[in-house]
């Protein structure tokens, strides 16, 4: 299963360690999804990660942001960008999601800004659930 997982999930497992986020993000360094990122994507998760109003909700030092990031970027599968696919969105700054699902091939987009996301990506046949809706999706086709 290739996912894009949206920098908000990853700033909501920062926030707490008993949620969907978590457990995404949990599942992806463990190698058991393939997580597809794209360079900027990896450099905007630091830039929105390590931001001091999201450093003080997570209690997390900056140190610490690095060391999930270097994990993460152990097993991600970088996304070489064949076509950049601008301007598909509302925001500008949603592009880069949808530019590493579909150059990636992600079977999965997950992400708490639906609203911005789903249209663009129902486009190129890519799903978009928020974390909760993701698990159960792929446990689901696990399963089937």
């Amino acid at each position: 299963m290739r996912i894009v997982l949206d920098t908000n999930i990853l700033l909501g497992a920062t926030f707490s360690n008993q949620g969907s986020c978590y457990q995404l993000v949990k599942a992806g360094l463990a190698g058991e999804l393939i997580w597809v990122c794209s360079v900027a994507l990896m450099l905007e998760y630091e830039e929105v990660l390590k931001r001091p109003e999201h450093l003080k909700k997570s209690g997390a030092r900056a140190e610490e942001i690095d060391e999930i990031l270097v994990a993460a970027a152990a097993v991600i599968e970088p996304v070489r960008f064949s076509f950049l696919w601008r301007p598909e969105l509302n925001d500008p700054n949603d592009e880069m999601i949808l530019e590493a699902a579909v150059n990636g091939r992600a079977d999965l987009v997950v992400t708490m800004n639906l609203r911005h996301l789903e249209a663009g990506l129902r486009r190129f046949g890519i799903p978009a659930l928020g974390p909760g809706d993701s698990l159960r999706w792929i446990r689901s086709k696990i399963k089937s």
